[in-house]
């Protein structure tokens, strides 16, 4: 994690890149001579694991960006599957959404790669298309919230592996936030422009009125009604795998504060998760600049809540760990610690990690070996160890949803774990 002017720098970059990306989508990216392939992180949990996209319409509510139009959204149902079902493996990035990706990689602001450097079409998640839902007790769910202006694309590591574990999680896109949506047909949609505090309140208000709308369609989904705008056929027996008396919220960076602020707003989210997000529409950082907090941050809250911190270090190569001890950094954390009357943890993710740890970006970038400059690997994905990396998240993730989801203590939060000498205790 560089300092927080960095950050926000080099997240409004990828945002800017990505929406002009989404815009050249429909022309073909040149094709390197070598292209690199990429395979999907096994998973860990005990389940195959399923797919499905909703294309979900509120009719009652205008979009926030475009009002002329009723607000759409993008969501990606991953569930445990039929362990005797088989079916094609999903595609990691769709057409569209790969020359996006593909093309913001490029960009000398990220990765640096010469455009068309990954074999997106052979690319594959861990999940399979539309396959049965598994049989037995109905599954507790969790809502998943990208980072400001990220496709719900792009975290698939965190996403199937909770899947696997006995979980469907409902990932969204924000439509117009989001640097790039892509509807039915290959219709992209892509960001609106804008900046400041009161920007960024409406994009939050925004992401917390869809987890919101979410929550209702899948309700609707376990009473038999197919909710997708083009009625396409759910997966068998996915109404029946969804348990919500037991919701849980996880999200990075933005979509941490997403998590946090939907559960001050809705009561049927029971835990959360914060990777790495400032808890604020205005960060107040560097110290003296404005700093707008959270309801969340403001009032706490009476449910379980966690925070998993990234470390790095800011302009002048001063060491940065983003907990709730640093407030000179991140205030947000700080005050929404002292206002937690739930049950509360603060886990720093150090060795070398940054905030983009928490991405696919740990899973990719490895893979491309030498095509990446040295220096722009540790800009974005720091020196920690991938495997250990994405390893203690998904242990860590699972467990925290484990313990107050489905009652199972694993006594991975008893203390520091020899199994992830990566994970600082913070309190």
């Amino acid at each position: 994690m560089s300092s927080r002017r960095t950050r926000v720098a080099r997240g409004s970059a990828l945002i800017a890149g990505l929406a002009l990306a989404g815009g050249l989508a429909t022309a073909a990216p040149a094709v390197a001579a070598d292209q690199a392939k990429l395979t999907a992180p096994a998973l860990t949990g005990h389940h195959e694991v399923g797919t499905t996209d909703l294309h979900l319409v509120d009719p009652s509510r205008p979009d926030p960006w475009k009002p002329e139009r009723r607000r759409e959204l993008m969501v990606t149902v991953t569930y445990p599957a039929d362990r005797f079902a088989e079916g094609p493996r999903a595609p990691w990035f769709t057409p569209g959404m790969s020359s996006v990706i593909d093309q913001v990689l490029a960009s000398e602001d990220y990765l640096g790669l010469p455009a068309g450097s990954i074999d997106w079409a052979s690319a594959k998640r861990r999940a399979e298309i539309g396959v049965p839902a598994a049989h037995g007790a109905p599954k507790p769910v969790a809502l998943f919230s990208p980072g400001f202006g990220g496709p719900r694309e792009t975290y698939t590591a965190i996403v199937d592996d909770l899947a696997s574990r006995g979980y469907v999680v409902v990932s969204l896109s924000h439509t117009y936030e989001s640097a790039a949506v892509e509807f039915p047909g290959g219709r992209l949609e892509t960001a609106v422009s804008g900046e400041g505090p009161d920007f960024m309140k409406k994009a939050l208000d925004a992401r917390v009125a869809d987890s919101r709308f979410v929550l209702d369609q899948l309700a609707k989904i376990t009473r038999g009604q197919n909710p997708d705008a083009e009625n396409r056929p759910l997966p068998r027996g996915l109404g029946w795998s969804l348990d919500l008396s037991k919701v849980g919220a996880y999200g990075h960076s933005y979509g941490g504060f997403t998590a946090g602020e939907t559960m001050v707003h809705d009561r049927r989210v029971d835990a959360g998760i914060n990777l790495d997000g400032a808890m604020a529409t205005a960060f107040g950082y560097p110290p003296g600049s404005a700093y707008v907090p959270g309801e969340v941050t403001k009032r706490g809250l009476d449910r379980p809540f966690l925070l998993m911190g990234a470390e790095g270090v800011d302009e002048n190569g001063k060491p940065l760990e983003h907990t709730h001890r640093q407030p000179d950094f991140d205030r947000s954390w700080a005050d929404f610690w002292a206002n937690q009357q739930g049950w509360k943890r603060d886990l720093l993710l150090r060795g070398g990690s940054t905030h983009m740890a928490y991405s696919d970006l740990q899973v990719v970038v490895p893979q491309l070996g030498s095509r990446v400059a040295p220096e722009k690997r540790e800009a974005v994905i720091g020196t920690i160890d991938p495997r250990r990396s994405v390893a203690a998240q998904r242990d860590y993730i699972g467990a925290f949803f484990d313990l107050h989801l489905k009652g199972r203590d694993r006594h991975l939060f008893d203390g520091e774990s020899p199994r992830h000498p990566n994970i600082d205790f913070i309190d």
